[in-house]
């Protein structure tokens, strides 16, 4: 390998190797970290592409890529302005990019003018990419280690915007997030002993945009009972923007979340896509759910995205009396909580809906499950359906909020999937099937003592 000497070069946290590249780079738990992503050598996939192209949009610069960095090369992961070509030709010599910067440093490296800044003056990757400016941002594994970079390079000198910065942030936090789901989701198909399933699912997320916008497996909080379901309308082959995620946020907080992009096709699945991770991306970091969709409004603003959504999120934790937490509605259905006693209340105090204006009203309500509760989640898909003109009762009033209010009382006693699957039925059995428009429910209940 050529070896690397630059005057001013980069003092690297862990050192260098004989070739002057950063020692972590060799480093065998990173590694093996690397190995467990799956991504080393993979090919490219839809749903990295569209937050590289994302990127792109939001700094105005020519190329975006996604790589993985090993100990002697650099394997592309997504780079949407060239064409796939197949693995070997895909990669690159280590030093022969600035995409080892951001493991050595284990942190963001932000280079203004890459000719006259002294870390990386006559670097050999200069010329060949045309780097006039450079971003780079680690994707880090859940624990700790830097496996690849998400960077932008702009042919010309630049100084990079403080919101440029803070998004390409955002962005790579989501390819990190995206990356380590598939990790957690790997461990526990070898848990399960359902490798050959949850493979075909993780397949099927590369060949269709629209499994990609929902979780593959829906995994519980330990001590919870936990269910989604997901409606298409009947007769509609368009992708649609109603989306649902269950994750763990932080420690012990946990967040589940539900949205409704308006409209449908790719501009609402970018949309979705974009909401998807910047919520799983923020939540950990903040765990009012208000908090959360404002920062959510924000990135969608700056990055101008074509269509606004409604969403509910809720934060909560397992106590010793049931499940605590704090609930936010911004545009979007009150969630419903159903009690043990059968008795259905609705929580959430209406909000605006994100994607339109700079400031939103949103507001967090806490809330509190005992054992035997069950809180729904839903799109409005689920209390707006209407039935269908040419069936059996084309007059019928619409399934209205109320409507599935009492649905869901009387599926008193259910668990989470029984409630679920009632709700689903009740819905087909009410228009004879014909679905008008897509619907999410997720079920969240504290399971009753023995």
């Amino acid at each position: 390998m050529r070896l690397i000497d630059l005057a001013g070069a980069m003092e690297y946290p862990r050192g260098v190797r004989a070739d002057g590249l950063p020692a972590v780079l060799s480093d065998p738990d990173r590694l093996a970290a690397l190995a467990a992503s799956g991504q080393f050598g993979s090919a490219p996939e839809q749903v990295f592409d569209d937050l590289t192209r994302l990127a792109v949009s939001v700094t105005g610069c020519a190329i975006s890529a996604i790589t993985f960095v090993g100990t002697e090369r650099t394997y592309w992961k997504s780079v949407p302005h060239l064409a796939y070509t197949g693995r070997e030709t895909w990669q690159n010599g280590v030093g022969e990019s600035f995409c080892y910067f951001p493991i050595g440093m284990h942190g963001p490296v932000i280079v203004d003018d890459a000719a006259n800044d002294p870390r990386v003056k006559g670097h050999q990757a200069i010329e060949p990419w045309g780097v006039g400016a450079w971003a780079g941002f680690p994707i880090m594994t859940a624990d700790g280690h830097a496996v690849g970079t998400m960077c932008v390079i702009d042919t010309n000198p630049r100084q990079w915007r403080t919101d440029e910065l803070e998004t390409l942030a955002i962005l790579a936090r989501a390819v990190s997030n995206e990356v380590n789901l598939r990790i957690a989701l790997a461990n526990a198909r070898t848990a399960l002993d359902t490798a050959q399933e949850a493979l075909a699912r993780t397949g099927e997320l590369s060949r269709s945009l629209q499994e990609s916008l929902l979780p593959p497996v829906l995994l519980p909080p330990p001590g919870l009972d936990a269910a989604a379901r997901y409606l298409t309308a009947t007769g509609d082959a368009s992708v649609g923007g109603d989306f649902y995620d269950l994750f763990q946020a932080r420690g012990p907080w946990w967040s589940a979340v539900l949205g409704d992009v308006c409209g449908k096709g790719t501009e609402a699945a970018k949309v979705t896509a974009l909401a998807r991770y910047t919520l799983r991306a923020d939540a950990g970091e903040h765990l009012s759910p208000a908090s959360v969709l404002r920062r959510l409004n924000t990135a969608m603003l700056a990055q101008r995205a074509p269509r606004f959504l409604t969403a509910v999120q809720a934060t909560f934790r397992a106590t010793a009396a049931g499940l605590a937490g704090r609930l936010c509605l911004a545009g979007h259905p009150p969630a419903l909580i159903r009690r043990a006693d059968g008795r259905v209340q609705p929580v959430g105090v209406p909000g605006v809906l994100l994607g339109v204006a700079e400031t939103v009203r949103v507001t967090d309500v806490r809330f509190r499950m005992a054992p035997g509760d069950l809180m729904l989640l839903y799109t409005d898909g689920a209390c707006e359906a209407r039935a269908d003109r040419r069936g059996p009762e084309p007059g019928k009033a619409m399934f209205d909020e109320e409507a599935l209010a009492r649905a869901l009382a009387a599926s008193h006693g259910l668990d989470a999937a029984g409630t679920v699957e009632h709700l689903a039925a009740t819905l087909s059995a009410y228009h004879h099937g014909w679905h008008s428009d897509d619907a999410a429910l997720l079920a969240l209940r504290v399971p009753p003592h023995p």
